[in-house]
């Protein structure tokens, strides 16, 4: 089976497709939880992957639909997710799974972030990125980066153009309440209206926990297929 090599209209269409499920599931208007899955490309050349929301997942892989089918566990709701089935699309499209992760999503929030965390953004130094960013822009566009003491606050826009956080606890600061604190003080930092995404590595409890204190709500799972970092 030949894989496609979609179209600018075709991307711009599964993107659409993925922003149009991220909003409704950020509402909480869930699809029917029925075992359907739908099979798209991939948004982007960087964005592969899988979301599973209850009953429910979306494929969006530059690989033949079906051939992606026929890898599926018939009758297996956790299927899309399943090691194999990752490992197997993974193979085809020469990418790496790296983690499952728990998708949580939070609305903003009106105002600045608390002054007394005292972020300060992080810019180019002498025209290079902070390490923290440089890293970030493998994964999403737009990274913008803020440092308070003892952590760094990472936003930027990721699959389907979502606003994603990230945030990074030094060790000495850990337990503390700073991820918490640093989770919401990113609320404030999105538009308007616009919700904001965190995928969690569920084994990374002290994370769950902060993002959860945060008000982030989780909507369901993710795996992303991405490709080797350079050196």
């Amino acid at each position: 089976m030949t894989d496609p090599s979609p179209s600018p209209e075709q991307r711009g269409s599964a993107r659409q497709a993925l922003t149009e499920l991220l909003a409704r599931a950020a509402a909480g208007d869930f699809p029917p939880a029925d075992g359907s899955v739908d099979v798209l490309p991939q948004p982007s050349d960087r964005d592969a992957g899988v979301i599973s929301l209850t009953g429910y997942a979306v494929i969006f892989a530059d690989a033949n639909p079906d051939w992606v089918v026929a890898q599926l566990p018939p009758g297996d709701l956790s299927g899309p997710l399943t090691a194999s089935f990752l490992h197997a699309l993974s193979q085809r499209l020469g990418r790496q799974t790296h983690s499952v992760d728990m998708l949580t999503c939070a609305a903003p929030l009106a105002g600045s972030p608390p002054p007394d965390l005292g972020l300060t953004e992080l810019t180019d130094s002498a025209g290079t990125p902070h390490p923290r960013v440089t890293r970030a822009l493998h994964h999403r566009d737009e990274v913008r980066a803020w440092q308070a003491s003892g952590g760094v606050l990472i936003l930027g826009r990721g699959l389907a153009e979502r606003f994603e956080v990230a945030i990074e606890i030094d060790p000495e600061y850990r337990s503390r309440g700073l991820g918490a604190r640093l989770a919401t003080a990113a609320r404030h930092l999105v538009p308007e209206g616009v919700p904001l995404w965190a995928q969690i590595a569920p084994a990374n409890a002290a994370s769950v926990r902060a993002f959860l204190a945060a008000g982030f709500r989780p909507v369901g799972a993710e795996a992303l297929l991405s490709r080797d970092l350079p050196e």
